[in-house]
């Protein structure tokens, strides 16, 4: 296997971890055969299945985390479908559910969206300009190629960049509950660029 389609796994494993928000379940026992020993400690319950609230001795399971995608439209929605907005979201705040695309069409409440997205440890970083709906499968492929080509270094630096300078923050309401959203600038209401 050659270092960049080496590196592409690694990155393509990297973000699918990420996305999970760091819980890694492992695969139920088969159905053959006695149950293992540690399927009898835990009293039959299958590997990664929730704990009872009340039950001693364990952690209660974790909050679900909403989409990715729904905290971009409720964002765009709550800022009233604005002409541009650039924002990162932690990956453990969402579920990223957008995984892999690069440069597609978002469309809102009848406004549609040029969204530029990127996994920028430790957030998902999103460019949305209101524009009409175009074909983006070629710059889709072309973005998302040259991350795997530049094996993800430029994308983490600017993680860690936006780490340091994103000061700005706004609440996202979504069904899940409310989401921070981190912005680089102070973004001026009804600006066009």
């Amino acid at each position: 296997m050659g270092s960049s389609s080496t590196a592409s796994v690694c990155l393509l494993q990297l973000d699918t971890l990420l996305s999970t928000g760091y819980s890694l379940s492992l695969p139920a026992p088969s159905r053959l055969g006695s149950r293992p020993r540690a399927a009898q400690a835990r009293g039959g319950r299958r590997r990664g299945a929730p704990r009872d609230a009340g039950a001693a001795g364990g952690p209660a399971p974790a909050p679900a985390r909403p989409a990715a995608s729904e905290v971009l439209s409720q964002h765009l929605r709550q800022r009233r479908l604005p002409h541009w907005t650039s924002f990162c979201v932690k990956y453990s705040a969402v579920h990223n559910d957008q995984f892999g695309l690069s440069h597609f069409n978002w469309p809102v409440d009848g406004a549609n969206y040029l969204v530029l997205r990127t996994g920028c440890f430790p957030f998902i970083k999103y460019h949305c300009s209101r524009a009409a709906p175009q074909d983006l499968a070629l710059q889709d492929a072309f973005f998302t190629a040259l991350k795997v080509l530049n094996a993800g270094i430029p994308t983490l630096l600017y993680g860690i960049g936006s780490w340091f300078f994103a000061r700005v923050t706004e609440t996202v309401h979504t069904s899940h509950g409310p989401v921070t959203i981190y912005f680089l600038n102070k973004e001026d209401e009804g600006a066009m660029y």
